[in-house]
């Protein structure tokens, strides 16, 4: 009998212990239900005023050798000395380089130049390719390279040219981040990357994202990814469009073909603002006009109008973001959309549009080798 009774209360201890230790906090998965809860997380912050991230190393630049050192003279050391960097024509910087187990938890960033010349990169673990290759603009859904207010749960973009973004990228090893300025102009970037040094769940896929541009369209079928392999979650769309013709533009149907399929898809839309979680054209229809929005999850953030002069094409800038929805899919990926209108006697029009696009998704390594970005005067916006 004391046996048993001691078996009992052992069995009971390593359950305690157990339930202990799978309700420790690791400090990812931040939201207001569990902002109270401790852990063993160690939250760190890179820019160019602590390049490493390293406790107690900010600040430290002396004003000879600061990007505002001249403005810091009479202060000294500490005093705003190296808020921002320079990249060089044909330069790549190394934004961050972080070593350890974590995640990225926000990326603030203001960019000057030509935002479709300065392309981000970032680098998971011990990755030879870049898990994400994109222009800095289209990666905060900024594609046209002129400002507009976006204000969504993965990303925000504030006045003046304040790009935020919040998707949780985990790491195991290691992490880098690039910029490069494929412009003819030196580029000023002032940055933060923040960031959690922790234990990653075992699950954890990694995140990826991928641009992509026609102009025009072929076939009147824009492809915004295929050739993703493994298993994953597809968890966002963003996509700049420039018409090319007179009337509505958005009749396109969206289709993810999942693990296998081959004419036919698994998910099938119902129209272009349909998956951008508008209706009807986008129009207000007390003023007959599009109509601007920008919510947690979907929005047509950007409207650019033609002028009467040099500005002659009608724009758009619009984002999906699957948070709550995501596209699960176990081997593979591939998705498009159709470039449709309308033309007389109610008949579609297949079109000729100018379409760029960034997609956002988690997988497990390795990913597919991506499509090599376009060249310089195929990502100029014109």
């Amino acid at each position: 009998m004391k046996y048993i009774i001691f078996l009992f209360v052992a069995i009971g201890i390593i359950r305690s212990a157990y339930a202990q230790k799978s309700e420790s906090f690791d400090g990812l998965h931040m939201n207001l239900g569990n902002l109270y809860r401790l852990s063993d997380a160690k939250t760190r912050s890179i820019s160019p005023e602590n390049f490493t991230g390293e406790p107690g190393k900010g600040g430290m630049t002396l004003p000879e050798k600061g990007s505002a050192g001249h403005e810091a003279r009479e202060l000294g050391q500490g005093w705003k000395v190296n808020p921002f960097i320079v990249i060089e024509p044909g330069q790549t910087f190394t934004l961050a380089e972080i070593n350890g187990s974590g995640a990225i938890q926000h990326i603030w960033m203001t960019p000057t130049g030509n935002w479709r010349y300065s392309v981000l990169r970032f680098y998971w673990d011990d990755e030879k390719e870049a898990s994400i290759e994109v222009p800095v603009g289209d990666f905060f859904g900024m594609g046209w390279g002129e400002f507009a207010t976006l204000n969504s749960l993965a990303v925000t973009v504030n006045p003046g040219s304040a790009f935020n973004c919040y998707w949780v990228m985990p790491f195991r090893k290691k992490c880098r981040i690039t910029m490069e300025n494929i412009a003819t102009e030196k580029m000023r970037l002032y940055y933060q990357i923040d960031y959690t040094l922790t234990d990653v769940p075992a699950d954890a896929a990694y995140f990826h994202a991928q641009f992509r541009r026609s102009n025009p369209t072929k076939g009147s079928i824009y492809t915004l990814v295929d050739g993703i392999k493994g298993k994953g979650q597809y968890v966002g769309t963003y996509i700049a469009w420039g018409v090319n013709n007179n009337g509505w533009w958005g009749e396109g149907e969206i289709k993810f073909y999942l693990d296998g399929d081959s004419k036919f898809p698994t998910i099938n839309g119902t129209g272009t603002e349909d998956y951008f979680c508008g209706s009807y054209n986008f129009e207000n229809k007390k003023t007959h006009q599009y109509q601007e929005f920008s919510t947690a999850y979907a929005g047509l953030h950007q409207v650019i109008r033609p002028d009467g002069v040099y500005t002659s094409q009608q724009r758009f800038g619009m984002y999906r973001w699957h948070i709550v929805d995501p596209v699960r899919f176990e081997k593979e990926l591939k998705i498009t959309i159709q470039d449709l209108g309308w033309r007389s006697e109610g008949r579609y029009l297949p079109q000729q549009s100018d379409i760029s696009s960034v997609v956002f998704w988690y997988q497990a390594e390795p990913h597919v080798s991506f499509p090599k970005l376009p060249v310089k005067n195929d990502l100029e916006v014109n």
